[in-house]
């Protein structure tokens, strides 16, 4: 008994001893893989109410432990891990990814990431695995198709061609539509430099390790007055701890011509000739067949290598890689050479306290411009005549008239006897540094200073023997743009376990300076000289201060308030400044009672959002750099004056308007994500409006007003309406095999609101110029209609349906056919376009393939309505020259050009397998460490359109002599160890 009573009291003396022993537990939350850390980690004692959470360093915590607890470290797309707890002060976690984990855990946005589960905006994050493959040389044509409401179209088949990229379909008439780009943290300029090609194609597309699209005003505001048509951030790779890895990529493609222009052969040219034209005309035929197109196009080879190397410690990470492309285009001489390098540093100190992270992306181009003047000609030169005359000479309609401006040119001369060249350099790098106070870890710093360089020179000449005027002209123009950045900025972040909430606020400044630098050189043919013009350097600034918080609350309910203040130096004091708010609520719906239990549901999210962003670039010109203040500029050589023997350039006053200010868009976003059965099955619905008031609009003044017939104005509002569906499944996942299955869908529809006119007595905003005339337009803006309508008269039609020549529909019924019949008739913008995607791996095999498609936009078919009339070939009745047209003339038997009828408008809706890829991965191979993968790829395979040109794919709308869009087969090997 005795004994029982000691143990007793031994009990009771231990147990105040053992309160008082709990104590605490830090450490770090890391991937397995990447050793990364992992933001928003569950950390609990298993059995208790209580715990923590780990911030976006990886950090946690915990707090009233004590020795036997187990910890349970959690978090979605993770194997959970269990450690038991003897006094340990430090520990660093490793989680292992589950097979079934979502595609993105952690997302980038503006200023830091989030999970991809607590975004509250909408978002979407493409990465490598998920890349279009192939030869691609920019980031755009990694993501073509694969986002939901971003449409990307390739300006032509040249390599390294820019695209125009819209997101949501744009929000202005006339000011930039292009979306925001980030890099690394950077927000680069838009626009290119002479001598180089894509912007986006200076960064190697092997160092992209994710592409994210901000879409709603939610996500973007925080950038503020760039980001009216989205965001783009693209993130580099970065370095990995443990020894060096080493990858290679490189690939051979070839690429052919998929299909030509239909013109008329050598037959049906003769017999067309022979019917129609006089006898004087017949005799200047000759006796070839030549297909003109056949001579100016070959079939292309291509080269692109990449070299990386990646490594580190635990606490300093490092990749470096290089890069060569060697890209020939189907065009005869067109060529694009591109060196690349690329660095990222990462390094983490004093405890995980300082982080430290240098990232640079330089490139440098050679291009070999061909002269895309030989794609028309080769359309409309002569097919019987040879390529060379009876002296050896390039055959040219010359004749009595060296000019002969309405003769078309031989198309192997303009590419053989004319040089276009150009060199660019870009160097993108920034620093940035984080400090997580010692004495307050919940608060960090954060600098950001990083710069965006671009040099570039275009320059070429004419060959002295070429037969029209303009032999041996030379040209040189040279431009240097400068980016700098400065983002200062703190963030606090803490879990407030009393109320089952997470705090995290973000606050700043932003400074970004732009300088541009054009010299441009005239020709003095009489000297054979180059004389430099006035260089006129060009400024543009904009600081902004910005906040935005982020409310977690019970991991079920979220909040998200931003806003920014951004000033422009493109507008005058009264109207520099602009403030964009937005905010954004979530709900977990998939952690409340009624859904939680629900077997097969992983995640059910809803999402509003609403903000405004704001517009100033109007563009680089300098009449749009400065567009509300007061300038004097030189005129142009043709003003010049003489006083003497010298001559002397006036200037003259710019027009400006002082009372520009921003243009503001305001957007609402409904959205729900969704994923069943254990995430097998994901997608989202986003619902969406924007409206865009103060438009900023380059219209013409009034009679005697202003000192140009043109000024900036803000003139109107716009509306766009949307939604956007995308999914991805993946109906087999096991051992050896795995099937994914991904799309997405986009319905779009946009209208113009008010242009603060009557349009009963204001016919709207012509655009759109087309080739066929000086200044002509086949587009319009009007209070009613979708932007960028068609402007044309209707066509009649006989009863055998063709078309009747010069015959057009009375619209308004008053007996004469004049500019008030003309109506707006379809639209260049898609009402829906989509994206398909499937990938299958069978152990070491694996297949993807990619399709995209449009309906409902519309072309003008400028290529027929130029080259197909019957004066097109007869044009000169002196006989001095014949021209060849399109096969179309033979349908329509149009006398003369009918530019403006709505013939000529047609249904550009199309399907394209954009890519399709084969490959086999080499693992272990030869009992070493190197994994070797080969691939096979085609791209841009197949295309199913009753688009009568020969691609319906048409930024803008207006179809003239594309650069045909080549069928490209391609070889790959990747080599990593």
């Amino acid at each position: 008994m005795k004994t029982i009573y000691k143990k007793l009291l031994f009990l009771l003396l231990l147990l105040p001893v053992t309160v008082l022993a709990q104590s605490s537990l830090e450490g770090v939350v890391l991937d397995s893989k990447s050793k990364q850390p992992i933001p928003g980690v569950n950390v609990v004692i298993q059995g208790a109410s209580t715990g923590a959470s780990t911030d976006f360093d990886g950090r946690f915590k915990l707090s009233k432990i004590k020795n036997g607890d187990k910890v349970v470290f959690s978090f979605i797309g993770y194997t959970s891990q269990t450690i038991n707890f003897n006094g340990q002060k430090s520990i660093s976690v490793s989680l292992v990814e589950e097979a079934n984990q979502l595609q993105e855990v952690v997302v980038q946005v503006g200023y830091g990431t989030v999970k991809k589960k607590d975004a509250t905006g909408s978002v979407t994050t493409v990465t490598s695995k998920d890349f279009v493959k192939g030869p691609v040389v920019s980031v755009d044509q990694m993501v073509q198709g694969k986002v939901a409401g971003l449409q990307i179209t390739n300006g032509g088949g040249s390599p390294g061609e820019g695209s125009t990229i819209r997101i949501r379909g744009g929000s202005s008439l006339n000011a930039n539509n292009d979306p925001l780009y980030v890099i690394d943290g950077l927000p680069v300029a838009n626009g290119g430099i002479n001598g180089g090609r894509n912007p986006l194609a200076t960064i190697n597309q092997n160092n992209i390790e994710s592409v994210t699209v901000l879409k709603d005003a939610s996500a973007t505001a925080i950038y503020g007055s760039r980001a009216s048509n989205g965001v783009i951030i693209i993130t580099t790779k970065k370095g990995k701890s443990g020894d060096m890895k080493i990858d290679y990529n490189g690939y051979l493609s070839v690429s052919e011509v998929g299909k030509q222009v239909d013109a008329l052969s050598a037959t049906q040219f003769r017999d067309f000739v022979t019917a129609n034209a006089t006898p004087a005309q017949q005799a200047l035929m000759g006796d070839a067949s030549t297909n003109w197109q056949d001579k100016i196009y070959r079939t292309a080879i291509g080269t692109d290598h990449s070299l990386a190397f990646s490594g580190g410690v635990e606490n300093l990470t490092y990749r470096a890689s290089v890069g060569l492309a060697d890209l020939n285009g189907i065009l005869k001489r067109d060529n694009l050479n591109r060196a690349t390098t690329g660095l990222s540093l990462v390094g983490n100190f004093f405890d995980n306290h300082l982080k430290i992270e240098l990232n640079n992306n330089t490139s440098s181009m050679r291009n070999n411009y061909s002269n895309r003047g030989a794609i028309g000609s080769a359309v409309t030169f002569d097919p019987t005549q040879n390529i060379f005359d009876a002296n050896g000479d390039y055959f040219q309609w010359i004749n009595n008239d060296p000019n002969n401006s309405l003769a078309s040119r031989n198309p192997v001369s303009l590419i053989e006897q004319f040089n276009n060249y150009g060199s660019s350099f870009r160097s993108i790098g920034n620093i940035q540094t984080e400090y997580k106070l010692h004495f307050f870890p919940d608060l960090k710093l954060v600098a950001n200073i990083g710069y965006d360089e671009l040099t570039g020179r275009s320059y070429g000449s004419a060959s002295p023997d070429f037969a029209y005027n303009g032999a041996g002209n030379r040209y040189d123009s040279r431009n240097t743009r400068k980016n700098k950045l400065m983002d200062l900025f703190f963030n606090y972040n803490n879990n407030f376990g009393s109320i089952n909430t997470t705090v995290d606020f973000t606050a700043g400044y932003s400074y970004q300076d732009f300088r541009d630098v054009t010299e441009s050189f005239s020709y003095d043919s009489a000297n054979d000289i180059l004389i430099p013009n006035p260089v006129i350097p060009t400024r543009n600034n904009l600081q902004s201060f910005f906040a935005r918080t982020n409310l977690t609350i019970a991991d079920k309910y979220l909040l998200t308030l931003s806003y920014r203040r951004d000033g422009t130096s493109r507008f005058t004091e009264a109207n520099r400044w602009g403030n964009f708010p937005a905010a954004a609520l979530a709900w977990k719906l998939d952690e409340e009672g009624l859904f939680k239990n629900i077997k097969n549901l992983s995640t059910l999210k809803l999402r509003l959002g609403w903000g405004i962003t704001g517009q100033q670039d109007l563009g680089n010109d300098i009449k749009f750099l400065y567009p509300s203040i007061p300038l004097y500029l030189g005129a142009d050589s043709g003003a010049q004056y003489q006083f003497g023997n010298q001559f002397f350039i006036p200037f003259r006053p710019q027009p400006y308007n002082s009372n520009l200010k921003w243009e503001e868009t305001e957007t609402r976003n409904i959205g729900l994500d969704f994923g069943f059965f254990n995430n097998r099955f994901t997608g989202s619905v986003d619902v969406y409006e924007k409206r865009t008031e103060d438009l900023l609009a380059f219209i013409l003044n009034p009679a005697f007003f202003g000192f140009s017939n043109a000024d900036n104005y803000n003139i109107g509002k716009m509306r766009n309406q949307g939604i956007e569906l995308s999914a991805e499944v993946i109906p087999v996942q096991t051992e050896n095999v795995t099937w994914r299955i991904g799309g997405n869908i986009t319905f779009q529809k946009s209208e113009v609101e008010d242009l603060f006119v009557d349009p009963d007595f204001f016919s709207g905003l012509n655009t759109g110029v087309y080739s066929g005339g000086v200044g002509n337009t086949i587009q319009n803006n009007q209070v009613g209609f979708a932007p960028n309508s068609f402007y044309v008269y209707e066509q009649a039609y006989g009863v055998n349906g063709q078309p009747i020549d010069g015959v057009f529909i009375d619209r308004n019924q008053d007996g004469i056919v004049d500019e008030n019949d003309k109506y707006r008739y379809k639209k260049p913008a898609a009402d829906v376009f989509y994206g398909f995607s499937t990938s299958f791996t069978y152990k070491n095999w694996d297949l993807a393939m990619s399709w995209r498609g449009s309906w409902g936009n519309y072309n003008y078919n400028n290529v027929d309505s130029q080259y197909g009339f019957n004066t097109q070939i007869l044009l000169n009745s002196s006989a001095q020259f014949l021209n060849n047209g399109v096969t179309n003339l033979l349908d329509t038997e149009f006398s003369n050009a009918r530019y403006e009828s709505d013939y000529y408008i047609q249904d550009a809706s199309f399907v394209r397998l954009d890519n399709l890829t084969i490959g086999y991965n080499f693992k272990n191979f030869l009992d070493s460490k190197a994994n070797v993968k080969l691939s096979f790829a085609g791209q841009n395979l197949l295309l199913f359109t009753n688009y009568k040109g020969i691609d319906p794919e048409i930024s803008g709308g207006i179809d003239n002599n594309l650069y045909p869009r080549p069928r490209i087969y391609t070889l790959g090997l990747n080599v990593n160890f």
